[in-house]
């Protein structure tokens, strides 16, 4: 393996870490947003359950990321670090704004954008990116309903105990939504660079006649993804766990679950969702059963026009990356 595919691979594995990193708000805000778990506790929670997700998920949203959204024959080096430079400035650009977008839809505009630059319309998988889009409204509207059944089911189920009996039961409940939570979140997140890198060595030849994952790079993405969890993108917390509505033990418990439950059958579909838009549309529906006025509607509409922005965006970044890259 010479040196130029090592760097493209560090530079893929450089995005897993980011997408750790800024996405770990998804996968501990409501465990620290409720007090359940410290900082440092919950960062350690979920690094480890995102890790393990290889054990627990077969390979089908890195799959669809490899072979789904554009084609595979297209695909060179210099589409890969431009598709990668996309996803990574902008997940860089709304860290820095404290807003919690998708990495994945970064990662899929960069995609993309390098391809439209490159060959045109013709390079795009409309099918692949058409079931992407789909659920990019699917997703959250799932979290959001899912969030409000197991809610109700709850309340109703627990309405004769006492608030201190309620609370005391869904802080040790939630450990277990949130570790639910975060496998889903390293099930269907890592999957998405090992699809990237599959390509990207099937492309180059070593990967012989059949595109596959290696386990290789199955492990060194969710290692990557753990790692980057660890250091936790903590200007997204606040506004993930507090700004958005307030949460109890129990109302993150619901989030969580429901938002685990929408992870877990889209990653048996193959469908590369976004994890910040299932938990962030929990939370809203779990926020709305207590009271309309609960939710701050003016962070979800930053929130949701961050959303809205996140493909165009980084193809935008990546077309203009890849334009240079072939700049004669």
């Amino acid at each position: 393996m010479d040196l130029g595919l090592v760097c493209i691979i560090a530079l893929a594995l450089s995005f897993d870490f980011i997408n750790g990193f800024h996405d770990a708000a998804n996968s501990i805000a409501t465990v620290v947003s409720t007090r359940v778990l410290s900082p440092r506790a919950a960062i350690f929670w979920a690094a480890f359950f995102n890790f393990i997700a290889f054990l627990i998920f077969k390979l089908h949203v890195a799959n669809t990321m490899g072979k789904g959204i554009i084609d595979p024959r297209i695909v060179d080096r210099n589409v890969i670090i431009a598709t990668l430079t996309g996803a990574i400035v902008w997940d860089l650009v709304t860290w820095y704004w404290s807003l919690p977008t998708s990495s994945s839809h970064a990662l899929i505009g960069g995609f993309i954008g390098s391809a439209l630059v490159k060959t045109g319309v013709a390079a795009l998988q409309l099918h692949g990116i058409a079931r992407t889009v789909t659920f990019m409204i699917v997703a959250p509207f799932m979290g959001l309903g899912l969030g409000l059944i197991i809610a109700l089911i709850v309340y109703w189920t627990f309405k004769k105990w006492t608030p201190s009996g309620v609370d005391k039961f869904f802080r040790k409940g939630q450990l277990i939504s949130a570790a639910l939570y975060s496998l889903g979140h390293g099930g269907n997140d890592a999957q998405k660079t090992m699809g990237i890198i599959a390509i990207l060595l099937f492309t180059s030849g070593y990967l012989g006649a059949t595109f596959y994952v290696p386990t290789w790079v199955v492990l060194s993405c969710h290692a990557a993804m753990g790692l980057g969890t660890l250091f936790g993108g903590w200007r997204i917390v606040k506004t993930m766990g507090q700004r958005v509505t307030k949460l109890r033990p129990v109302d993150g418990f619901c989030a969580e679950t429901s938002g685990a439950i929408t992870l877990f059958i889209s990653s048996a579909m193959g469908i590369p969702v976004s994890t910040t838009h299932t938990i962030t549309g929990a939370i809203v529906g779990v926020g709305a059963l207590k009271r309309f006025t609960a939710v701050h509607w003016g962070v979800a509409g930053r929130v949701i026009w961050a959303w809205v922005f996140t493909i165009p965006a980084s193809a935008a970044v990546s077309g203009a990356c890849y334009w240079a890259l072939t700049l004669k």
